[in-house]
Order: C-alpha cells, then sequence, then structure tokens
C-alpha cells in the first residue's frame, strides 16, 4: 500500500469515528470528550488527508522509506492522543501521560513530515 492510499483511508476511517463520536456526545448531551474529539478530526483527519496529498503530489517522497512509517506513526500516536486527551477531560488522570507521551509522538513525527516536505525536490 503506497503511504497517500493509506492517509486517505485511514482519513476516510477516522472522520467516520468522529462522526460517530460526535453524535454520541449529541446524543448522549456529555461533551466533556470535546477536546478528544476535535484532536481525532483535525489530527486523524485534516492531517493525514493533507498528508494524502502531498505524498501523491511527490511520488519520489511516497516512494521513499520513510514515508509509509511516517504515516503509520501518525495514526497510532493521534488515536492514542485522542484517547489520552478523552480520558482527561472525562476526569481520569491516567490520560495525562498518555497524553503527554504521544503528543511528543506527533510532534516528533511531524518534524519527519517537515523534513521529508523540505527535501522533496
Amino acid at each position: 500500500m503506497t503511504a497517500s492510499k493509506l492517509c486517505f483511508r485511514s482519513a476516510m476511517i477516522l472522520l467516520l469515528a468522529g462522526i460517530v463520536w460526535g453524535l454520541h456526545m449529541a446524543i448522549s448531551t456529555d461533551h466533556s470528550a470535546m477536546p478528544a474529539h476535535a484532536h481525532l478530526n483535525l489530527l486523524g483527519f485534516v492531517a493525514l488527508f493533507l498528508f494524502g496529498i502531498f505524498y501523491r503530489l511527490h511520488p519520489k517522497v511516497e516512494q521513499s522509506r520513510l514515508a509509509l512509517p511516517q504515516v503509520a506513526i501518525w495514526i497510532l500516536a493521534t488515536i492514542i492522543l485522542a484517547v489520552g486527551v478523552g480520558l482527561v477531560h472525562t476526569g481520569h488522570e491516567i490520560g495525562d501521560p498518555i497524553a503527554a507521551i504521544s503528543s511528543l509522538v506527533v510532534f516528533a513525527d511531524a518534524i519527519l513530515f517537515t523534513w521529508l516536505v523540505f527535501t522533496a525536490g
């Protein structure tokens, strides 16, 4: 699977997950996890879709050994971050270290993607 295809497919799955989560919050009238919902939508759907466009437009970068790991790390760290933030905002202290560590992983992966963008021909 190419990096762009993984980005697009994962973005759509996370979009649907975000919509279901939003519907659940609306139906239950409990919006305490809204910050986690926003993280999932922005990092999961928006960022991944933009990554996919970049990789599709830069085939040499997409074929590099770093493209797929960059996307896979982003997906995993984003999901863990959303869970951690959700736990924090629903009163579970265990979410703090989960959110902190996964935030650092997302940041490191953003640095990797930035490097890929700047070195693209």
